[in-house]
């Protein structure tokens, strides 16, 4: 009885506690047109510490999205667009010879901000995105020989483009599997798309406003951490991902030959720590079933690993996912 009673109390503080995610959303849909899944995607990434990585053609609003959620926390913003001759250093920072100080100084990177924008990820070398990586992972950066901690909330939104493969670095499996979700963008809708002409007319852009400070991000992860997930639920998440690693046990013997790679136990947590965000978001204090299959897309796509014989077959990883989560057990 006395679970139940809890359960409550959770559920009546995450309701207190998450009254600024409908003015966030407000705030966000003042500038962005349609994209609720990606409005979705960055809250869910900003409340659970992940990293987002985006897929979407060029003009989706991408780099307008991050930069208006920065506005609305008031938190700094930098985007670097990545090349094929980008350096670490341009990323983190350098050391610079002062003459007037007679010494060494550090000069830091655009790295050291809140939200960071990497556009088009795969188009610089792979020593500059293991770079970000350390930054991303490990929310510190080294120059020289002096270790620097990152500003807190700290979020990667790195974008691919799908459409030209020529000239770019794909990122390898590893680096991958560090960004906790992976969004396909997809074109707006016929009327969005006549808003996002009413918007860039107007004589003024609509602007959103400061309403939050990084503290309350950094506030409110906390919280979503307390939302009551069951023992069933956890059951549930470790169910799926196993099904990316050994379909066959799972009645999908099919896709045995399809998968090279499963999901990693990194696939788990994220799911976990998604699911708990979703619920935040939709002022619950609990996760059901429906938290874990509305973000199972998103956290698995980029972490399953198609065979030869998959793309041979034009298998992609969202049937994949798809076929798993109506085969798993729903506790």
């Amino acid at each position: 009885m006395e679970q139940s009673v809890d359960i409550k109390a959770i559920n009546e503080r995450i309701k207190e506690e998450s009254s600024f995610v409908d003015l966030l959303t407000m705030e966000m849909n003042k500038v962005i047109v349609g994209q609720k899944h990606l409005v979705e995607g960055l809250l869910i990434g900003l409340l659970s510490d992940g990293h987002i990585l985006l897929e979407g053609v060029p003009g989706l609003a991408k780099t307008l999205a991050i930069n208006t959620l920065a506005t609305i926390v008031d938190a700094k913003f930098s985007r670097i667009q990545f090349t094929p001759d980008l350096l670490p250093a341009d990323l983190l920072g350098t050391m610079i010879y002062s003459q007037k100080k007679e010494e060494f100084i550090v000069k830091q990177g655009p790295i050291f901000t809140n939200f960071v924008l990497a556009d088009e990820i795969n188009r610089a070398p792979a020593k500059v995105q293991s770079a970000l990586l350390e930054a991303m992972q490990e929310r510190q950066v080294t120059i020289g020989e002096t270790t620097y901690p990152l500003d807190e909330p700290f979020l990667v939104m790195a974008t691919q483009n799908p459409i030209e493969q020529e000239g770019t670095y794909p990122l390898p499996e590893a680096q991958v599997d560090r960004f906790m979700l992976k969004l396909v963008l997809d074109y707006p809708k016929k009327d969005e798309e006549q808003m996002i002409i009413r918007h860039n007319l107007a004589k003024t852009f609509p602007k959103a406003s400061t309403i939050l400070k990084p503290e309350d991000i950094i506030r409110a992860r906390q919280v979503v951490k307390d939302v009551y997930m069951d023992e069933k639920i956890e059951k549930y998440i470790v169910d799926i991902t196993f099904a990316t690693r050994y379909p066959e046990q799972y009645g999908l013997e099919k896709f045995k030959d399809m998968i090279s790679y499963g999901a990693s136990p990194r696939a788990s947590i994220s799911l976990s720590m998604a699911a708990k965000a979703f619920a935040f978001i939709k002022r619950r204090g609990y996760v059901i079933p429906e938290d874990v299959r509305a973000i199972c897309h998103d956290v698995l796509r980029h972490r399953i690993g198609l065979s030869y014989e998959a793309e041979a077959n034009n298998i992609t990883s969202e049937e994949i996912i798809s076929e798993i989560l109506n085969q798993v057990e729903v506790p």
